[in-house]
């Protein structure tokens, strides 16, 4: 995952350039899951749908989730059976056009791109050999699929972070407008009061929105974070002592009000590749914490906060299997109270994560997914496709 920071050097919030350069973590412990289970004969290859095509031509409006859903009746095991061509510098993103063969080596399944020669060429490259005939192939990452919608999402991995209760003690914040205006929208002036705004820098306008507040092991009460919403981006255009003057350049569905926050603006980019998390990799017992755009329920392509964030091991393209938590009932014969088990109901990826927490998204669910539910690394076992 990439992350473009535009002058966060001239903050001095405490914490808050660490708080987003956690969005800025790479990928590369995808590679090293699959290193692991492709170097492994001891994990079992996973199974195929019965219904997997043998030839699938990639087509514009496809993501990799629901491709490898096309090929595997547990999606989350795709970097396992990619053919990844180490002479090529993205191996891992597909395009619009390209056509995908289901191969087979070493009695295990394996996907790759046809470059006119077929699994066996797949297979060569896979293996570090060189195409037979030089090929020159130029695309923009840009035309690349992407691993999920990004219309589902794109409300909270573009405008929405959570920082630390501290970082905005010295975060610069809008005190009025050009016209005594009391909310103000692109095309218009207002006027951010702090340090650290640069003349010609762009910026994002945000809203504080409701904390994260739980209570640990011990009772206390704790704040792990603050959603912060981006209504506009602006540029500075003058300054005067701690005042600076700011141009709207548009505005996100909302208004700019008194006491908005001006933080740096940044570019999101979804993770590449997904991939499970494993056990001891992210520390346990996390869960479900909130449920973005709805006071209910989530579903399907829906976006949660999860309580795990980077510095319990969280990454953007983890994957994680949702169990809605067992039941209290009571035994008819003793009377005694028995918790029921926890049952799997879904599974989510994490696409942006931040000290404390994680925005995911619902990549399958067959039941509601409620405030509460617990997040584990899914299992490596596979059973027979469908």
């Amino acid at each position: 995952m990439k992350k473009v920071l535009t002058g966060i050097t001239s903050f001095h919030a405490k914490g808050f350039k660490k708080q987003l350069l956690a969005v800025t973590l790479c990928l590369s412990a995808g590679f090293t899951y699959m290193e692991m289970t492709h170097a492994s004969p001891n994990v079992n290859p996973p199974a195929l749908k019965a219904s997997a095509p043998n030839v699938y031509v990639v087509k514009r409006g496809d993501t990799l989730w629901g491709i490898s859903g096309k090929f595997l009746s547990k999606p989350w095991r795709w970097p396992e059976i990619w053919a990844s061509n180490k002479h090529v510098k993205n191996p891992h993103w597909i395009y619009p056009g390209d056509k995908l063969l289901l191969c087979t080596l070493d009695g295990r399944p394996l996907i790759g791109v046809d470059e006119g020669d077929g699994c066996e060429g797949i297979i060569r490259r896979h293996q570090g050999g060189t195409s037979l005939r030089p090929q020159v192939r130029v695309e923009s990452l840009s035309n690349a699929i992407s691993v999920i919608p990004l219309s589902d999402i794109q409300q909270w991995l573009e405008h929405s972070i959570v920082i630390s209760p501290e970082s905005l003690q010295n975060i610069p914040y809008t005190i009025g407008a050009a016209d005594n205006r009391v909310i103000t929208g692109a095309g218009q002036t207002v006027y951010a009061r702090g340090n650290g705004l640069v003349v010609g820098q762009h910026y994002g306008v945000y809203r504080e929105g409701q904390p994260y507040e739980f209570v640990d092991a011990n009772g206390k009460k704790f704040n792990a974070g603050i959603e912060l919403t981006e209504v506009a981006s602006a540029v500075a255009v003058a300054g005067e002592n701690d005042v600076t003057t700011l141009e709207l350049t548009d505005s996100y569905n909302a208004e700019v009000r008194r006491g908005d926050y001006v933080l740096p603006r940044y570019d999101a980019e979804l993770p590449s590749l997904f991939y499970p998390t494993t056990t001891n990799e992210v520390t346990s017992g996390g869960k479900v914490v909130r449920v973005q755009g709805s006071i209910g329920t989530a579903a399907q392509h829906s976006v949660v906060t999860i309580d795990r964030g980077s510095l319990h091991g969280a990454k953007p393209g983890q994957v994680f299997s949702v169990y809605q938590q067992g039941e209290v009932v009571r035994d008819p014969k003793t009377k005694e109270s028995i918790k029921l088990p926890s049952q799997q109901i879904g599974s989510v990826m994490i696409f942006k994560s931040f000290d404390q927490l994680s925005y995911a998204y619902v990549l399958e669910s067959n039941l509601p997914i409620k405030m509460g539910a617990e997040i584990k690394p899914p299992a490596i076992t596979d059973s027979s496709g469908n």
